[in-house]
């Protein structure tokens, strides 16, 4: 099977699973189950026909609306969809699909999705829910077990583990300092993504954190500037942590050994 086919079909799987996170992002913070009942129109009520529910492609076809009382259905949809599939696409690129290193591809497609996941909850709760967050630790130490047994160098999943254990121990000081400007879902969150730049390595780990604040800050700069936000204003910080992560899994590596450079350590 080519290179191509499995960026195919690793495309595919993200579009199903973005189908399944919208049941998630709207389902979970409310305490409903995820599995029952099945997708219904929030405005008539009726079923979603298993021909109306194919990732993007339906939502085209019904030109965005119901296809029972043509109620208009939200752009947020066939977006998460899109954006999950091409979020799996780049993570298979970045991971490869050699040996060891595709042993890796489970653990940061995981980490793919409920970074989509999380970002759109806190953003329409400012809550990054346990039911996600807590089960990732467990999750995410047996997925990066696969590629640490694969390569058999084992200092990965310690480092993995001394990374989760850092993050998690300054988002805590960070929290308890300024209680109204960190939330303790944040610092939860801190150690699974500290699990995943940790087993990359410090840069990685380095990179991604500091990342999470300086995209945060700015985003939070333009707001005050734009008037859009006022000092005392509640701004979630999960998608700016994920985000920040991204940066440092996808360019971690150049821009630590940039900067090493730019310092003459290197």
């Amino acid at each position: 099977m080519t290179q191509r086919t499995l960026l195919v079909l690793v495309g595919i799987l993200g579009l199903l699973i973005g189908s399944f996170l919208n049941v998630v992002i709207w389902r979970l913070p409310r305490g409903e189950s995820l599995s029952h009942p099945g997708s219904t129109c929030p405005n008539c009520q009726q079923p979603i026909r298993w021909f109306d529910n194919i990732p993007v492609l339906s939502w085209l076809l019904l030109r965005g609306r119901c296809r029972d009382c043509a109620e208009p259905i939200a752009l947020r949809y066939p977006l998460v969809e899109a954006a999950t599939g091409l979020l799996f696409i780049l993570v298979a690129l970045m991971v490869g699909f050699e040996a060891p290193r595709v042993w890796a591809l489970p653990a940061f497609l995981y980490l793919a999705a409920i970074s989509v996941a999380l970002a759109l909850i806190d953003i329409d709760t400012h809550r990054l829910p346990n039911r996600i967050v807590l089960p990732s630790y467990a999750v995410g130490l047996a997925l990066l077990a696969l590629p640490t047994a694969a390569s058999g160098d084992w200092t990965q999943l310690l480092r993995a583990l001394a990374g989760a254990a850092a993050l998690f121990a300054f988002y805590l000081v960070l929290a308890l300092a300024v209680p109204r400007g960190m939330g303790f879902g944040d610092v939860k969150l801190a150690g699974v993504l500290g699990l995943y730049l940790g087993w990359l390595g410090w840069g990685w780990l380095a990179i991604g954190a500091f990342a999470a604040f300086f995209l945060g800050g700015v985003f939070s700069i333009a707001l005050l500037i734009s008037r859009k936000a006022r000092r005392e204003s509640g701004i979630p910080f999960g998608p700016w942590m994920l985000a920040g992560a991204g940066v440092g899994v996808f360019f971690g590596e150049d821009l630590a050994d940039s900067y090493l450079a730019l310092v003459g350590l290197k």
